[in-house]
């Protein structure tokens, strides 16, 4: 494996908590989120064209409460250090809403829940990642000239919890981890927490959602062409704009 570079480094959380909150995987922004943030409420996302269907954005929680949720990007719990999110919630277009509970129902029979990170992402965030993320590792963020298939709710980052425990289960890598750890076919580490992200990637392609190859948490639905990017405010979703 490659050695990482210097600027990264992985920040443990406090082990006070009960259960023990997971790790956190941190960068050095290239500039700091303060400067970035103004810029980027500012900045208009890309013309697209062509016809798109309704945006129609929903809670998977709401659908199946079982499906629980650890919205990083709402706390400093995050590669950034800093709160991106206003509200801790989770939003897909309805289909692939449906899908993941679908996904929820099967993965029971397995003992384990889905455990939420993020899913619909507005626009002006995915370009406050590619900003601050150094170039040698933009491939892990989306470009904002293309928008990023969360900006359309069509893609979902998660993993899995213990349904006896409550707990998230050990994965190959951290969540937001840059690091070939994270790619989904990385075939080192501990086996067993190889078989469990397999096991994920199995009941999600099975519903529709297909990985992204570098990072092992991250699901496209299959429609995602479909929707256009969006960038709403969480507090916002559903209302006229």
């Amino acid at each position: 494996m490659r050695t990482l570079p210097s600027i990264l480094a992985v920040a443990l959380a406090a082990c006070s908590a009960n259960p023990p909150a997971p790790a956190v995987f941190r960068i050095e922004p290239v500039r700091p989120v303060t400067e970035l943030l103004p810029q980027a409420l500012a900045a208009t996302p890309p013309h697209e064209a062509g016809e798109f269907r309704a945006p129609d954005l929903i809670e998977p929680a709401e659908l199946d409460p079982s499906i629980r949720l650890d919205i990083r990007y709402a706390t400093t719990r995050n590669f950034l250090g800093t709160a991106l999110y206003s509200q801790p919630r989770a939003f897909l277009q309805r289909p692939a809403a449906q899908a993941l509970v679908r996904v929820q129902r099967t993965l029971a029979a397995d003992g384990y829940g889905l455990l939420v990170h993020d899913a619909y992402r507005p626009w002006y965030v995915t370009k406050m990642f590619w900003d601050a993320t150094p170039q040698d590792l933009h491939r892990f963020v989306a470009d904002p000239a293309k928008g990023s298939r969360h900006n359309r709710g069509c893609a979902v980052d998660l993993t899995l919890y213990d349904l006896k425990t409550g707990r998230a289960v050990e994965m190959p890598s951290l969540y937001d981890e840059m690091s070939e750890r994270a790619y989904p076919d990385y075939a080192g580490g501990d086996a067993d927490a190889r078989a469990r992200r397999d096991l994920l990637r199995r009941r999600m392609e099975a519903e529709g959602f297909r990985v992204f190859e570098f990072e092992w948490w991250h699901y496209d639905y299959r429609d995602w062409t479909s929707y256009a990017i969006q960038n709403v405010r969480f507090e916002d979703v559903g209302r006229p704009h």
